[in-house]
């Protein structure tokens, strides 16, 4: 593994457009159960409590389980040595974007600048009526559902919901990067889900060298997979990163 991991690192100095597309294994190493899986939430809940037209008509009903599927897990979480060793390549200039389909904000507590957010934000709160955006932060969840202070709708999660679309600029970036990089790490990722699962696709197919970090093998790995350094994210960016600086 000692000798994959420094030629991987040679292949990242010589690289003039590195990106990191990251998933739930990422997340995982926080302390944030993953959605599928043995251990996933799915197993636990009800995925239609957050598709979009269950919310809007049971918003109080999809916020008792919100609450606890979401706010419970993730208000005590920090980032883990995987979030600050992407934060410190990019501030070395070997990373240039994380493209990730995490909801957690934990890219950018631990310092990232370029986050492109394939699934949105938990941290933030939207207004479906009237469009207007608060922090989480600004709400206690334990009592009552967060209302809009404009016109007292219930405010939904600014993440993607079951049967909405993909953020425009989000997609647009991602593909953008994708398209651009010439090696594209995938950590933590299972590529199960669409249309995020597209994203290093298509870096490989525009000429990408695809570094797969996941302590055991996914649809990636048999697809698009060139390198698989199968370990823990923490651990691996971690040795990575000792080869890198």
């Amino acid at each position: 593994m000692k000798n994959l991991i420094e030629a991987v690192a040679k292949l990242i100095k010589n690289s003039n457009h590195t990106i990191a597309f990251t998933g739930a294994g990422i997340s995982v190493e926080s302390g944030i159960p993953p959605f599928r899986g043995e251990t996933g939430l799915w197993g636990k809940y009800n995925p239609e409590v957050l598709d979009i037209n269950f919310f809007r008509e049971n918003p109080e009903e999809s916020w008792s389980f919100i609450r606890e599927i979401f706010y419970d897990f993730f208000t005590d979480t920090k980032p883990n040595p995987a979030h600050y060793m992407l934060a410190e390549m990019e501030k070395r200039g070997v990373l240039k974007s994380i493209i990730t389909q995490n909801i957690d904000n934990l890219h950018q507590e631990a310092g990232s600048k370029t986050v492109h957010e394939f699934h949105g934000n938990s941290k933030t709160l939207i207004c479906l009526k009237c469009g207007e955006q608060y922090s989480a932060s600004e709400f206690d969840f334990k009592t009552i559902s967060p209302k809009c202070k404009n016109d007292g709708e219930i405010l939904k999660p600014d993440f993607i919901f079951f049967g909405e679309g993909i953020p425009p600029e989000a997609y647009k970036n991602s593909f953008a990067e994708a398209e651009k990089a010439d090696i594209c790490l995938v950590i933590g990722s299972t590529g199960e889900v669409m249309p995020a699962s597209l994203v290093p696709q298509t870096a490989k197919k525009t000429g990408a060298i695809i570094i797969e970090i996941n302590p055991e093998k996914t649809a990636f790995t048999q697809q698009i997979t060139d390198i698989h350094l199968k370990g823990k994210a923490g651990e691996t960016l971690t040795v990575l990163g000792n080869s890198l600086f």
